[in-house]
Order: structure tokens, then C-alpha cells, then sequence
């Protein structure tokens, strides 16, 4: 009798007894529902009436946020599949600095509407290359549709940099904030482009958002190092020294045996002296101002303070980098090579009180390359989500000046798209048509939700958005206030071209990629246990838990 007769029809098992696997239409079907989770769980978050969510951690941590990407970073998603969606919300953040929820909502719908199509006995793979056409349409016609913009135009930064704070904690005083966003932005940009990381926020505790302030310099979080110092200098030549006014210590252990107390005077004398040599080395090259990046020895700290000179020390290496670009100096390695061609200046340097802490605060540089924001505001929750929507506000500005094309916000764009995409349908054969169908119906669920969080009627605010836009009003969209459709460009509500531009490519891309899985394995530590799907079903792989593995959003007190 040969082998495979005496195996029989006995299965071949080649995984370990641990793992679970789930096929074809289930597999699909549990991603699709944890895909769809994610984005439901931010949803009421969008547009200018959108709610904030309250984070609570296992460890009593409290994150009272609009932000999409904070909220999904913060939800501790064991999901893979959920993840993938996570993953557009900072891809998202890293590229433009908003729309983070914008691209997961989308993302989420695009799963939804395949999930239809799926059930129609539409295959996966066609969805795709449905999904893929319309995406790169959807570009097309965007890029198309930009309205230019320059860098001379200031007030339509400024209602960049309003829009991106919309519906954040820090529309109250957004007027105020977006000119203080778009002077910084400026201030940066030099002929290598625009680096935001330039601009620092500094957060403070205390006062109110309206007392928020743009330094043109440098705030380091330090003090001098010595009361003797001087508390302020003017017409500071500041040196940056990357290293420690310290005796050097021997890269050797090594043993001193001292016989004689006239010895150990000596050994100290001489090290006294090459500190000395130290301190006389920078006054020589003229400094007024040092920040070292190390330590500073009690003895040298006593010499600098005796020649005025105002010492810090510990310097982070973002501060010392942004001092360089301030102040025009040179960090330097190796205090005995600072030269006075290394030396940067600044019109001041003191030392000041802000909200109960004292900092260094480094001003009146010419063509300042590096400034700060100070955020005020009356508690740290409230200080923590200003900085959040200044960052949003800071990369859109930045965005906006690299690409040159803004688009119009409140749904103008997703509405303008879903009727140039079904047109385009028509000429696209066979079962993709349905997708990109599919594809324009989700678009749409951008000003729906912006009506739905606004307590409006959606199908009413869609249906008077299509019929302006069937009427070639391009920049048409939804005043959330008054429940209007107006002209977003006269209303100053827009946004980067790439913020569209890139939450269609990456929500696009995330769902197709979830689209074409239909078979999970998980290893046996990482099976969860029984699922609860809406039909409270079969077991699941990582996470458990019917919202596809959200296990972290147990912690998180009921806030979702």
C-alpha cells in the first residue's frame, strides 16, 4: 500500500496547534469591520463643530483632544488591520500636519462602500484597480481645480493657518494665533526651503490664550549657572560650545598617590589654572554670552561670573541648534578653537520670569532663522491641545508656501470630486465602474459628517451642495454655522492643495491594501479571544474585542 494511501484523505497540518487562521470572506470581513472602527471613533471629531474625545490611560493620564492622530496614538490599537488606518493618520501628520481625520474618515467609507460591492460578487482585485483609477482621477482633477497662492499673500495665510485651528482649542483666539503662525512660518523660510522644526513652541501654564506671543529668537528652558552673573546683556557676543568648561579626566583609570599636602595644593592650583585658561579663552575672542552643551566646573563658573560673562549650561542640542541659526554662531567641539568669527549676536540675552519659571530668553537677532511661540493658556490640558493645533496650523502654513495651491474647505472639494468622478465612471468598462462609483460615494461622506457634527440635516446639506456644484460652483461648500452652502474662497476657509492630495492617496492606498487580504494567520501569544462581531461569531486573531482588537480603548473610561 503506498504513503498516500495509508494517510488517507487526512489533512496536512502545517501550523502549530496555538495559531488560528481565518479565510476568505471572514477574513475580509473582520478587517473591514476594524477598519471601519477606527474611523467611526474620530468621526465626530471633524469640522468646526466637531467634538473632543477624553483620553484616560491606565495610569490615570488625561488627553482631552480633537486632534485624529493624537486620539488613534493614543488608543493603544492592537488590531493589524485597524493599525493600517492608524498609519494614514500619520503618514498624514508627518507629510502635511492636518487632515488626519479627514483621511481616516475616507479611508473607513472606502472600506464600507467595498464591503457592498464585496457581497454584489464584486472581487476584491477589481475593486482595487477601481478604487486606484479613481484615486489618480481624483488627483488629477484637484490639482486642476488649486487656486495659486505666493508668499506675499499674507491674509490668505492667514486663513490657511484659521482654518487648520477650526474647531480646536485654540478658535478662540485664532485671529491672533494665525498671524503669530504665519510670521513664524516666515521668519524660517530661507533659501533652502521651509523646516518647521525651527519654529519652537514653548507652552506655559498661566494668563490666557490671548497673551500668547511670538519670539523672534530663541527661548532656552535653562538659568545662568551662577547668581553673580549678570541677569541680562546687551549687544551679546554669544559663543556655543558643544562640550564641558571641566578639567578633561584621563581616558585611562589611573592612580595619584599624594605624599605631601604642598603636592595636592599644586595638583589643585593646576587644575585651577587650566580652567582659568579656559574662561580667559573666551573673553579673549570677546564672548558676553556662552551656552555649553555639558557641564560647567564650580571654579570656572566663578571666574565667568567674575568677567560678566552669562554662562548656561546643559543646553539641549535642539537648543544649541537653534541658537546657531538665531544668533548666526558657530557651535564648536573644542573650546580653545572658538575664534571670534564663531561668535553669533544678539541685541539681548536675559534672564526672565514666564509664568513662575525662569528661562534665557535670546532676542533682537537679525533675520531671526529661528523663533518661538510662546503658548499661554489657564491650565495644562488647555496649553497641550493649543500647541496641538499649532503644530496642525504651522505645517499647513509651511505646506502651502512650498506647493503654492490651496483649495476651498468645507466639503467643496469632496462634493466637486464625487461629480467629476461618477462622470468619469461612465468611461471606465466592465465591474471597475462600480468601484469608482463606489469611490465618489465615499468622498461624500466628508460633508455629511461635516452636517451631521453641526446638527444639520445631511441629506438636505448634500443635496444643496451637489445642486451648486452641478451648477459649476467649484468652491462651493457647507457654513456648518448657519447651515448655508457659500462660497468658501470669499469666506476665507481653505486649505492646502496636498492635504486633499495626500489623505486620497493614503486612505486609497490603505484600503485597497486591506481589501486584498482574505486569509489571517496569527501566531498562538497573539490570539485573542472570542470576538464579539455583530454576529457574535467565530474567533478572531489580534486584539479580540468586536471593534477588531481596540483592546487599549478598555482603559480608556468610557471616553470613545
Amino acid at each position: 500500500m503506498s504513503q498516500r494511501q495509508r494517510m488517507g484523505n487526512q489533512p496536512m497540518i502545517v501550523l502549530s496547534e496555538d495559531s488560528q487562521r481565518t479565510s476568505g470572506q471572514d477574513a475580509q470581513e473582520m478587517n473591514i469591520t476594524a477598519g471601519k472602527a477606527v474611523a467611526e471613533s474620530v468621526r465626530t471629531t471633524l469640522g468646526p463643530k466637531g467634538m473632543d474625545k477624553m483620553l484616560v490611560d491606565s495610569s490615570g493620564g488625561v488627553v482631552v483632544t480633537n486632534d485624529g492622530v493624537t486620539i488613534l496614538k493614543e488608543m493603544d490599537i492592537d488590531h493589524p488591520a485597524a493599525n493600517m488606518i492608524v498609519e494614514v493618520s500619520e503618514t498624514q501628520e508627518e507629510e502635511v500636519g492636518d487632515g488626519t481625520t479627514t483621511a481616516v474618515v475616507v479611508g473607513g467609507e472606502l472600506l464600507d462602500q467595498a464591503e457592498e460591492l464585496v457581497e454584489s460578487d464584486v472581487h476584491p482585485t477589481t475593486i482595487a484597480q477601481g478604487y486606484r483609477a479613481a484615486a489618480e482621477k481624483a488627483k488629477e482633477i484637484l490639482n486642476e481645480e488649486a487656486i495659486e497662492v505666493t508668499a506675499d499673500d499674507y491674509d490668505t495665510l492667514t486663513k490657511i493657518a484659521e482654518t487648520a485651528m477650526t474647531g480646536k482649542g485654540a478658535e478662540t483666539a485664532k485671529d491672533q494665533l494665525a498671524e503669530l503662525v504665519v510670521d513664524a512660518v516666515l521668519a524660517v523660510q530661507d533659501d533652502t526651503g521651509i523646516d518647521t522644526d525651527n519654529v519652537s513652541i514653548e507652552k506655559v501654564v498661566g494668563g490666557s490664550i490671548e497673551n500668547s506671543e511670538l519670539i523672534e529668537g530663541v527661548i532656552v528652558d535653562k538659568e545662568r549657572v551662577n547668581e553673580n552673573m549678570p541677569y541680562a546683556v546687551e549687544d551679546a557676543d554669544v559663543a556655543l560650545f558643544d562640550g564641558a568648561i571641566e578639567v578633561k579626566e584621563t581616558e585611562i583609570d589611573a592612580e595619584v598617590n599624594v605624599t605631601d599636602p604642598d603636592q595636592l595644593q599644586q595638583f589643585m592650583e593646576q587644575e585651577e589654572e587650566q580652567l582659568r585658561e579656559m574662561v580667559d579663552h573666551l573673553v579673549d575672542v570677546g564672548a558676553d554670552v556662552v551656552f555649553v552643551g555639558d557641564g560647567i566646573d564650580d571654579i570656572a563658573q566663578h571666574y565667568l561670573a567674575q568677567e560678566g560673562i552669562l554662562a548656561v549650561r546643559r543646553a539641549k542640542n535642539d537648543d544649541l541648534k537653534g541658537l546657531a541659526r538665531s544668533t548666526g554662531a558657530t557651535a564648536v567641539s573644542a573650546l580653545e578653537d572658538i575664534e571670534e568669527d564663531d561668535l553669533g549676536f544678539a541685541g539681548s540675552v536675559a534672564q526672565k520670569d514666564i509664568g513662575g519659571d525662569e528661562r534665557i530668553f535670546v532676542e533682537d537677532v537679525e533675520e531671526a532663522r529661528s523663533v518661538t511661540l510662546v503658548l499661554r493658556g489657564g491650565t495644562d490640558h488647555v496649553v497641550d491641545e493649543l500647541e496641538r493645533a499649532i503644530d496642525d496650523s504651522i505645517g499647513v502654513v509651511g505646506t502651502t508656501l512650498l506647493d503654492g495651491q490651496v483649495l476651498p474647505g468645507g466639503g467643496a472639494p469632496e462634493v466637486e470630486l464625487a461629480l467629476q468622478l461618477r462622470q468619469f465612471a461612465d468611461s471606465v468598462g466592465g465591474r471597475e465602474q462600480l468601484a469608482v462609483e463606489a469611490f465618489a460615494d465615499a468622498l461624500e461622506v466628508i460633508p455629511r459628517t461635516l452636517a451631521e457634527n453641526a446638527g444639520l440635516d445631511p441629506i438636505d446639506s448634500l443635496v444643496d451642495l451637489r445642486a451648486s456644484h452641478d451648477g459649476g460652483d467649484f468652491t462651493s461648500g457647507l457654513n456648518a454655522y448657519t447651515g448655508e452652502v457659500v462660497d468658501m474662497e470669499e469666506e476665507g476657509v481653505v486649505e492646502p492643495l496636498r492635504v486633499k492630495t495626500q489623505a486620497v492617496e493614503s486612505a486609497t492606498e490603505a484600503a485597497t491594501m486591506i481589501l486584498r487580504i482574505d486569509d489571517v494567520i496569527a501566531a498562538g501569544d497573539l490570539a485573542g479571544g472570542q470576538v464579539g462581531d455583530d454576529d457574535g461569531g467565530d474567533e478572531m486573531p489580534p486584539g479580540g474585542g468586536g471593534m477588531g482588537g481596540m483592546g487599549g480603548m478598555g482603559g480608556m473610561g468610557g471616553a470613545m
